[in-house]
């Protein structure tokens, strides 16, 4: 539990910090831990991850709030897996059967300005559930989002998967992406948005067997990171 000191040490706490989520958990439930465990006043966050994906969470500390528009409209970076040859409703593992669509998309088509529409599925998992549920959220107009590498690996015989790497804009819908190629969404991690990279991230279960007091040192200070 933290001290007097502490807690004042860290309810005037700005910046940055930087968590490697893993799947299986959602977004909000990392932001609503962090905020508890270190009895932080205001935590945002700079762009939300799937319950079913891994990797870079940037939250955002205090005054760091001020940022968001920068930090939610930076480029991202992804890796994950495909699997060719079938698709589901929600575009990932997770989802029910679903038919290809008219046109596949070939893995070579995936570059420069690409228009997508959100999948009216997805798949969530409510906070205390261990199993994923499918949710409706309507049709969704289209949008455009931009790819500036899309990589395919050769198909892995054993397994029936393929591995990719994705560099693209601010909202690009990886599950969707999967549909207009063929595929399913196996897993996906997340690894750069704008600046900050999953390399310099904290495991989330490291981080709640962290003490309050050796929290401040995970969280980049706003000028040092807005410096790199």
């Amino acid at each position: 539990m933290a001290n007097l000191t502490q807690l004042k040490m860290l309810e005037d706490l700005d910046g940055f910090l930087l968590v490697d989520k893993p799947a299986g958990i959602t977004f909000p439930s990392v932001v609503k831990a962090v905020k508890r465990k270190f009895s932080l006043v205001k935590v945002g966050h700079g762009g939300s991850l799937d319950a079913m994906a891994s990797g870079l969470l940037v939250l955002l500390i205090g005054d760091a709030n001020k940022f968001v528009a920068d930090v939610m409209g930076a480029d991202r970076a992804y890796t994950g897996t495909l699997k060719f040859g079938e698709t589901t409703d929600t575009g990932d593992r997770y989802g029910r059967p679903a038919p290809m669509p008219r046109r596949v998309m070939k893995p070579s088509e995936v570059k420069g300005d690409l228009f997508q529409v959100e999948p009216r599925f997805c798949s969530v998992r409510r906070e205390g559930s261990a199993e994923y549920e499918i949710a409706d959220t309507g049709e969704h107009g289209q949008f455009l989002a931009h790819a500036y590498r899309f990589d395919v690996s050769e198909r892995d015989e054993s397994r029936g998967t393929s591995e990719f790497s994705l560099s693209a804009s601010k909202g690009v819908i990886v599950r969707a992406l999967a549909q207009d190629l063929g595929a399913t969404l196996m897993s996906l991690r997340r690894t750069k948005v704008g600046k900050f990279s999953v390399d310099d991230a904290v495991a989330f279960d490291r981080l709640l067997e962290t003490e309050p007091g050796d929290f401040p040192s995970l969280v980049t200070p706003i000028s040092r990171a807005l410096a790199k």
